[in-house]
């Protein structure tokens, strides 16, 4: 055998060697595992599964890992230079000849290099997201049936899915902002069901009540120390139905203003409490309006009038006769509110009443123009309440200390002995605004029928009796 045909079957044997251990590391380990392979520790992820999830083909692998989590890249050669391009957001170690441990640092997204020993070159994308297992996890455990899904891409988490209002989709922002580096970085993507459609009918009484004639008959709410329910509404004329009175006896208790309720069980007849202190010349209403608007909307309700005042214009640069122009402005009894109907049939009110007067006695004149004050009470609450539940505003006082002069005509006038035919009182007041606010949701009727008369619960008039028929024949 000459030398040449030596070296060819050496080279043969050799090239038979190697297919034979190509062949069954394939078998044992899979053809992916001889080319390229990266292992992620628990769990375990190869390149090719990275690379199948939205590698362009042709362009680097993509590498998914977590902060503060490890990943294996298996090289198929040995391995002698690795290159980062951003050694902050993940550092490499090489463990083996073939091994190189990524470990996540902070959210971001780098590239990685590759040398073998053969001279191939690999090039991945990197890329660290932050980790959500534990806020997906609050968010399962603190709403169980709300279908959220929580995904990362870096350091942007992104919260998508279906949830019963809107209330709980600003409760599951905030906990995914409390658990992430940089709240900014929480993108709600919360789908919320339409708000429910309707009208609300707003049923409110306005009603200025005398505290001194109160103060007289003894009205006041008791309440014991320590407890947190009301105890009774009385004058001593009357009782309300499913209560109890306190008194001194039954311990120590305060008393507190008659108005400053907000809370009315459904067992006490309001109404029947407003016609007792009307009866007692206690209480008088000024204003009764039904309001009625469509949900989210603001609806405005005015009794009262305008009064005009004069505004003087700059004279300019000339320096002449100032020009007086008149405008007008309202007074009386004001209500502005906006209800919002929930998903549970709730309704958020945002209401505002004002009642104004004229106050003569703060009046002022301006080039021979007498402009009254304004005596202004005004309250803005926000408040949530059930279809037809009733809540009060008070607390708005109004002291007046009025001066009655009463003389004699010309005889009061004369100096000094003119006292003598004068007379002069004082008399103060001190009265209290109450607002009562009922707000319902008015259903519409469907398209076509007709709405039905009134029902009494009882006969307005009692049957005649045979008797009385025959009275009435003759």
């Amino acid at each position: 055998m000459t030398r040449k045909n030596s070296r060819n079957a050496r080279y043969t044997l050799h090239a038979l060697t190697a297919l034979v251990v190509f062949t069954a590391v394939s078998v044992v380990l899979g053809p992916g595992s001889i080319l390229a392979g990266a292992s992620q520790i628990n769990p375990r992820t190869s390149v090719q599964q990275a690379e199948n999830q939205g590698t362009p083909s042709g362009g680097p692998e993509a590498l998914h890992l977590i902060v503060d989590r490890s990943l294996v890249v298996t090289s198929p050669s040995q391995v002698t230079r690795v290159s980062l391009a951003n050694p902050e957001i993940c550092d490499a170690v090489v463990v083996s000849p073939t091994e190189i441990l990524l470990n996540g640092k902070r959210a971001g997204a780098t590239s990685l290099v590759i040398w073998g020993q053969s001279g191939q070159m690999q090039t991945f994308d990197v890329y660290v997201d932050l980790d959500v297992l534990d806020l997906t996890g609050d968010i399962r455990n603190t709403f169980p049936n709300e279908q959220v899904k929580v995904t990362v891409s870096k350091d942007i988490v992104t919260l998508s899915g279906h949830v019963s209002s809107a209330a709980v989709a600003d409760k599951i922002l905030e906990l995914a902002q409390s658990m992430v580096p940089n709240k900014n970085n929480v993108v709600s993507l919360l789908e919320v069901p339409a708000p429910p459609t309707g009208e609300v009918l707003l049923k409110v009484r306005f009603a200025e009540v005398d505290r001194s004639a109160l103060r007289q008959l003894g009205v006041n709410i008791m309440s014991l120390p320590g407890a947190k329910n009301v105890g009774t509404i009385s004058t001593g004329q009357y009782s309300p139905p499913g209560l109890t009175e306190l008194s001194a006896s039954a311990g120590g208790f305060t008393l507190g203003s008659l108005l400053n309720v907000f809370i009315f069980r459904p067992d006490i007849n309001l109404a029947a409490t407003i016609q007792a202190l009307q009866t007692k010349n206690l209480l008088q209403i000024l204003a009764e309006p039904n309001v009625l608007t469509e949900s989210g909307k603001e609806a405005t309700f005015l009794s009262g009038g305008e009064f005009p005042f004069p505004v003087v214009q700059s004279t300019g640069a000339g320096g002449g006769v100032p020009a007086i122009t008149i405008q007008f402005r309202q007074f009386g009894i004001r209500l502005d509110f906006t209800p919002t109907i929930l998903p549970d049939d709730a309704i958020h009110l945002k209401v505002e009443p004002e009642v104004s007067s004229l106050d003569f006695s703060n009046a002022l004149t301006i080039t021979g123009f007498t402009i009254p004050a304004l005596a202004v009470r005004r309250v803005q609450s926000e408040m949530e309440l059930r279809d037809g539940q009733s809540f009060v505003i008070a607390g708005l006082m109004d002291n007046r200390l009025t001066r009655t002069l009463e003389k004699i005509p010309a005889l009061g006038d004369i100096p000094l002995l003119g006292k003598l035919f004068q007379s002069e009182s004082l008399n103060k007041s001190k009265t209290e605004l109450l607002v009562l606010v009922t707000p319902q949701i008015v259903h519409p009727l469907p398209p076509g029928q007709v709405p039905g008369g009134p029902q009494f619960p009882m006969q307005f008039l009692p049957p005649a009796t045979s008797g009385q028929a025959q009275s009435s024949g003759q």
